[in-house]
């Protein structure tokens, strides 16, 4: 289906077939373009109950929380949205193994045991050798380590998941292929298809957790959220031994001074999770600190189930007052245990540990066979 084919179907949807989907199992095409169009805006609550229903039966009272922890804010893409692009005169840094190191421990202090390594794409100052040896040092410490970094090929995906780390995340920032080429100018992000194999390379590696997104305000949302579902949906059937994880991140103040040309309200956004949830029952859906505290807190259980916590988007940003440039600005600037007590208070358990290295490892039950 093209485009404008696809336009045509949200804006003919009607509140027939809003209510038709709602109670569809499970969601073909017409049913997803249905709940994602404005005719089923003012079924927000109705579908909000399904969604809520789904998430509890799946994943129980349970939200994990995790940490990113920024390694360097080097880059050598140009992308129009983000505060680590190419062309910015912010200051820039690459922590050492070292330094990396000691923001673990303060995040290890708070709680966390699963933390998601970022940084901007440069292939001298974040090469596979340096990867490795931040999983290296990290590993004894931390159940879970992922990465969301410049893409690898299936060798380096490789060496990454040998090395320790079992999660990817690998945004395509947007599935509108001209959106794409007007927002990534330069780089090797520039080129849509080899990122969008990156994810599937990933998966051939043995990556346990694939996370997806679209960064919300590039494109209209529903196009987005569309193409978000089908790729999650491809992934899941194609690579069934790796969980898909969904985020939702919606552009946010940085030092390139892009803001959103196609912006996204929270009701859209509620509508669009709400919406992944039904299409995906078994995705990790989840949001970041991009988003502010009081949207946050409504979503806990409605469909989200994994948020990260107290995060600081710069490297070197937690236990150091630091001059590196920071990605872009966080919302909701709460401490991880003041977010756990939040959830407490609602009814949900924080998890900060789901997964233990030791599922990965041969049984002795097939060592001996």
């Amino acid at each position: 289906m093209n485009r404008e084919q696809l336009l045509r179907q949200f804006q003919d949807a009607n509140s027939r077939d809003v209510e038709a989907a709602l109670l569809r199992e499970q969601l073909d095409e017409s049913a997803l373009v249905a709940l994602l169009s404005d005719a089923a805006a003012p079924y927000l609550e109705a579908l909000a109950r399904r969604a809520q229903t789904t998430t509890l039966q799946r994943f129980g009272r349970t939200i994990q929380l995790y940490a990113p922890l920024y390694l360097s804010n080097e880059c050598v893409n140009r992308c129009t949205y983000c505060g680590f692009s190419q062309e910015l005169a912010i200051p820039r840094r690459t922590l050492s193994v070292d330094a990396v190191r000691t923001e673990a421990e303060h995040l290890h202090a708070e709680g966390f045991r699963h933390l998601l390594l970022v940084a901007g794409e440069s292939p001298r100052a974040v090469s596979l050798e340096y990867l490795e040896s931040i999983a290296r040092a990290l590993r004894p410490r931390f159940d879970s380590l992922a990465i969301e970094v410049g893409t690898f090929n299936l060798t380096g995906y490789q060496r990454l998941v040998a090395a320790g780390i079992d999660g990817l995340t690998l945004y395509q920032e947007t599935y509108q292929t001209d959106a794409y080429r007007r927002v990534h100018l330069a780089g090797p992000k520039h080129d849509y298809a080899r990122r969008l194999k990156a994810v599937e390379q990933g998966a051939l590696a043995g990556f346990r957790s694939l996370g997806i997104g679209a960064l919300l305000g590039l494109a209209p949302w529903q196009l987005e959220a569309y193409a978000l579902a089908q790729h999650g949906r491809e992934l899941g059937l194609k690579y069934w031994r790796s969980r898909i994880a969904v985020s939702f991140p919606r552009i946010r103040e940085n030092a390139g001074g892009r803001l959103a040309t196609h912006p996204v309200s929270d009701r859209a956004l509620v509508q669009m999770i709400c919406v992944m949830r039904l299409a995906l029952p078994d995705a990790e859906l989840v949001l970041s600190t991009r988003e502010p505290a009081t949207l946050r807190d409504h979503l806990m259980g409605i469909g989200i189930t994994r948020m990260s916590a107290g995060s600081r988007t710069n490297p070197g940003g937690y236990t150091e007052d630091c001059a590196a440039g920071e990605q872009f600005a966080i919302e909701d600037t709460r401490s991880a245990s003041e977010v756990a007590r939040v959830l407490l208070t609602r009814g949900f358990e924080p998890v900060w540990k789901d997964f233990d290295r030791s599922f990965l490892a041969p049984s002795c039950a097939s060592e001996v066979a």
